[in-house]
């Protein structure tokens, strides 16, 4: 008898409303496979865009979601990093290997890291990536290191909350643009400086920075332009902002990048010895039973990540 197992999907791209729960058949793992019993799913920008227009899958029907952790349940052919029982997370391979939102999920097995033991399952799955979009844009783009000067736009969200505290392991100097609400958050979190957006153009009071990482778009990026110094780097999760930005950062000498984040162990590996150490953690905004995907969707939420769980 084949087994089945529980997943949200979409037949038609759309708001909240277009994702259902199913009974769908249990994959098997392939070769260099694993198959992970789900504890946790985290909800990301991407998920919303990805169910709005189809922009990293394709049409329907999908089943969304990146980020996953959970237990082993089965390996294929060729899989020596883990076993069945082990407890891993990861971020599947982006853009095209969605598919979190479900009770049992696949990943090739070197997508996954072992979970560190400091982070629920939760925690886990709220970090893979944001935490990587953040290390990429940070450490691997512009280098971020002892004393650099960091302004983290969007620093209480997913993505943010997660620069503010890389940056700070880093030993950079991190300024983070947020609201006067979260302020003492992000302070917490190893910002140096706060600055709210919603009473402060950072653009006309900030400067001689070396590095900005925005994560809103719109007029950010030439607002950015300001602030960086002669050499400077900006980074941006939303390449399709840049375009004003990319000419005039040519004539002033700064260098500006959009990230797409992509599947790394190597990444994942590093943010779980910063979890180890007790310099990273994910701040949960919410938690949602699998079956209430489209409740989370369609819920404003607060500081942080949410996170489906099963099981």
């Amino acid at each position: 008898m084949t087994e089945t197992m529980r997943a949200i999907i979409q037949d038609e791209l759309g708001g909240p409303e277009v994702l259902h729960p199913a009974t769908v058949v249990r994959p098997g793992p392939g070769i260099g496979q694993v198959l992970i019993r789900m504890r946790g799913a985290g909800v990301n920008p991407a998920d919303a865009m990805n169910r709005q227009a189809g922009v990293f899958s394709g049409p329907p029907p999908f089943t969304l979601g990146w980020d996953v952790s959970g237990v082993v349940e089965a390996t294929g052919p060729g899989v020596t990093l883990f076993a069945p029982g082990d407890e891993v997370f990861g971020l599947l391979p982006f853009p095209r290997g969605a598919g979190a939102y479900a009770e049992f999920v696949l990943a090739p097995a070197r997508a996954l890291v072992p979970k560190p033991e400091a982070l629920s399952h939760v925690q886990a799955a709220a970090l893979p990536l944001t935490g990587l979009t953040a290390w990429q844009a940070l450490v691997e783009t512009a280098g971020v290191g002892p004393g650099t000067r960091v302004l983290v736009t969007g620093a209480a969200g997913g993505v943010g909350h997660l620069a503010v505290q890389i940056a700070a392991a880093r030993g950079a100097h991190v300024i983070a643009l947020t609201s006067d609400a979260n302020a003492e958050l992000v302070r917490s979190l190893g910002a140096d400086e706060v600055v709210d957006y919603r009473t402060t153009d950072f653009g006309e009071t900030l400067g001689d920075l070396d590095v900005v990482l925005d994560v809103v778009g719109g007029d950010y990026p030439l607002r950015a332009l300001k602030v960086l110094r002669p050499g400077g780097v900006l980074v941006s999760t939303l390449p399709q902002s840049l375009g004003p930005a990319a000419a005039a950062a040519s004539e002033l000498g700064i260098r500006v990048a959009g990230l797409f984040v992509e599947s790394d162990r190597l990444g994942l590996t590093a943010l779980a010895g910063l979890v180890a150490e007790g310099r990273l953690t994910p701040i949960i905004a919410a938690t949602y039973p699998l079956d209430d995907a489209a409740t989370a969707h369609a819920t404003k939420h607060g500081p942080g990540k949410v996170v489906l769980v099963a099981g």
